[in-house]
């Protein structure tokens, strides 16, 4: 009997303890039975490791609170280091109003015509299509140079190109000056634009727009470009405008795209080599053989 007791009292015992844990875990009322330690919880296992931290890296003092520092790594021998990009270059915004003529006189600056029988300042490139020669045309005021086409044509109005170079005479802002390049060829007629810039050319301030105009009763293409040139302590406005009639502008476009993209103003200097002669034997270009072939006239000097 006295074991069958001892049985029962551990029984119930155990019985007790696992309610108070129960209630206990519920949290509903407040348990006064012991609370059973629980396990030590493993200790963190430290491990050590040597890593190699190179000189200039561990000498480095990092402050805190401040981002880390990544040392520059040399480049490798033979591998070039990217090159810094060049920055924008200044862009022009076209003036809404005033001619160049307006925005000079508004400076006080005086244009002084040049004639090209004496002119020696710049060097002034003219190509000359095949069929096209230059002439006298009073109908040009201040002209330096005015070439025709005296092939084509259709009877009432031939195809030409002129060319006016004025010394400027007083203190004005080139970039300035040319914004303006555009407003003389907007107050044409009937003026409905093509295409248009003010990127330098050569170097030099420069506009050049291109469109159409009416005159007599004839639609008239026009391209017309402005260049300020500065020869030394002197500045010069040089102009070309190459006009055609609309129907003729398929036939002579060869020779005006010569005469527009074969402009050149430059400053004085040793003349440009000439081209190589091809070898004997072998077939010569054709490039610059058809019947609108242009050769460059230098104006200024001997054809």
């Amino acid at each position: 009997m006295n074991e069958i007791a001892r049985r029962w009292r551990v029984l119930a015992g155990g019985t007790a303890a696992g309610v108070a844990a129960v209630v206990g875990f519920a949290g509903a009322t407040a348990s006064a039975e012991p609370v059973l330690p629980q396990p030590p919880l493993p200790m963190p296992v430290t491990v050590t490791q040597t890593v190699a931290v190179p000189p200039d890296v561990a000498a480095t003092p990092q402050a805190l609170g401040q981002p880390g520092v990544t040392p520059a790594t040399p480049m490798p021998a033979g591998i070039a280091a990217p090159a810094v990009p060049a920055p924008p270059p200044v862009t022009i915004t076209p003036a809404s109003t005033g001619t160049l003529a307006d925005f000079f006189n508004s400076k006080g600056v005086k244009l002084e015509p040049q004639n090209s029988r004496d002119f020696q300042a710049l060097n002034i490139v003219l190509p000359v299509p095949k069929g096209w020669s230059q002439v006298p045309d009073p109908n040009v005021p201040d002209a330096f140079a005015v070439i025709a086409d005296r092939v084509g044509g259709n009877g009432l109005y031939s195809s030409n190109a002129q060319v006016k170079v004025y010394k400027l005479i007083g203190d004005f802002d080139p970039k300035e000056a040319i914004s303006h390049g555009f407003i003389d060829s907007q107050m044409l007629p009937a003026w409905r634009a093509t295409d248009g810039s003010l990127a330098d050319f050569g170097g030099m301030p420069s506009s050049v727009i291109e469109g159409t105009y009416r005159e007599n009763n004839m639609t008239l293409n026009a391209s017309r470009r402005h260049v300020i040139a500065m020869a030394g302590p002197d500045k010069y406005l040089v102009s070309l405008a190459v006009t055609t009639s609309v129907d003729q502008v398929v036939a002579a476009a060869d020779a005006t795209d010569a005469i527009v993209n074969g402009f050149k103003v430059s400053l004085p200097g040793p003349p440009a080599p000439a081209p190589p002669l091809p070898a004997p034997g072998l077939p010569q270009s054709p490039s610059g053989q058809g019947a609108q072939a242009a050769l460059p006239q230098l104006l200024g000097q001997p054809g």
